[in-house]
């Protein structure tokens, strides 16, 4: 047994962003030996690697982002509780300030574990294009001003005539990015600068507008708890998507062979790429086109208000890792060994290790130190490059799998 170690496709808005940015081909590219009855030519039990990786790793994952968003919609139902006591008298500012923390922690927490499930885009999180996951965490896509205006749509329970649903309100107005923006923003104002505003709002007290924004976040909570449930129902559930990639090759599965699974598998690893490398780090850095021109962009991390930027490209690492080295069963690692290609396998350990270990030596926030010191985030994304280099590279080759359309070719 091994020891513990320490997307396909996304929304076609960044895809784009990011392949025109390198003059980067949309086509995907395979490895050398990938004509070879597309396979490899050992023996490796690849049923086996797919069955601990959809067991032990994603499933898991998944299962636990559920457990957090119910803890993180409790402490924030606790919260808005805490506010409205406040303002009845019953509650003093010690326990609001208390109740404040613990929501905010909670989110945090339930954004690690996201940011984890963000590299395990598979299955029901693609179906759609990406409905599913759009619900949860729509980034980059946000609209602060369409969260402001659902707050008081909410609290007066009607849209345009009809009773308020979250369910079909648009992913730019809900989700992670929605919570994070109402509880970790330090104004109440506004975010709408066009003719159309949040009505009454600026007539509004500190205390009515703080207490709206609580109890719209808490409704937000709910809808991701939901979402995070049926994510678990439709990969884990009698006929979900783990069943059909541990089916792979069978009478009927949707999976000719063993290995077109394995390669649909090997696909969630280059999210590192053509997301975290690219969208998170390249993109602040200006070396894709951003908010600020192709300069260096503070504005244009991941979570800017909560400063949770370099934590969420850390738990990326950290979820990349596990997929790759299987946790501890059997992993893509075990697969280049037994294809004679030890070396590699230890690089990309090697290069996931120091990429970690990059993100999690910051002492102050990724936009904070864009700013005061723009050196360290080149130096984190040429430890990100260095890992999606050989996985573009030696990696593929080896295992014979074909790069998925968002990182083929060169890139920054």
């Amino acid at each position: 047994m091994k020891q513990p170690h320490s997307l396909s496709m996304l929304f076609l808005a960044m895809s784009a962003t990011f392949l025109v940015g390198c003059n980067e081909s949309t086509s995907s590219e395979a490895g050398a030996d990938y004509g070879n009855n597309g396979d490899t030519s050992s023996d490796f039990d690849q049923a086996a690697l797919i069955s601990n990786i959809v067991d032990g790793v994603i499933t898991p994952t998944f299962q636990q982002f559920a457990a957090k968003s119910l803890t993180q919609a409790n402490d924030i139902a606790a919260l808005c509780q805490a506010e409205a006591g406040l303002q009845q008298g019953s509650v003093d500012n010690a326990a609001l300030t208390s109740a404040t923390e613990t929501a905010e922690q909670s989110w945090r927490t339930a954004m690690n574990q996201w940011q984890r499930v963000e590299m395990m885009q598979i299955g029901p999180l693609l179906n759609d294009d990406g409905a599913l996951r759009n619900k949860i965490y729509s980034w980059p896509v946000m609209s602060r001003c369409g969260v402001d205006l659902d707050v008081v749509s909410f609290e007066n329970n009607d849209i345009n005539g009809t009773p308020y649903d979250i369910t079909t309100r648009t992913p730019a107005r809900k989700g992670m990015v929605a919570l994070e923006y109402l509880l970790f923003n330090p104004s109440l104002e506004h975010s709408c600068t066009g003719s159309v505003t949040p009505e009454g709002w600026d007539n509004r007290t500190d205390e009515s507008r703080r207490l709206a924004r609580c109890e719209f976040a808490a409704e937000v909570a709910k809808d991701i708890n939901n979402n995070a449930n049926q994510l678990v129902t439709e990969w884990s559930g009698e006929n979900g998507y783990a069943a059909t990639l541990k089916s792979a090759g069978e009478a009927g599965s949707s999976f000719a062979t063993v290995h077109e699974a394995v390669n649909k598998l090997s696909d969630a690893l280059f999210y590192i790429d053509s997301v975290t490398k690219d969208g998170k780090l390249a993109t602040p850095l200006g070396y894709f086109a951003n908010t600020c021109g192709t300069s260096v962009c503070p504005e244009d991390v991941e979570s800017p208000l909560a400063a949770h930027s370099i934590d969420n490209i850390a738990s990326n690492l950290i979820a990349l890792k596990a997929l790759y080295e299987g946790d501890q069963g059997i992993g893509f690692d075990d697969y280049l060994v037994d294809e004679n290609d030890a070396s590699t396998a230890a690089l990309i350990t090697q290069s996931i290790d120091a990429a970690i270990a990059s993100a999690q030596a910051y002492e102050q926030s990724l936009a904070a130190t864009l700013t005061d010191n723009e050196q360290q985030v080149v130096e984190t994304h040429a430890d990100v490059k260095a890992v999606t280099d050989t996985l573009k590279s030696d990696f593929i080759n080896t295992l014979a799998l074909e790069l998925p359309q968002t990182s083929a070719g060169d890139n920054d």
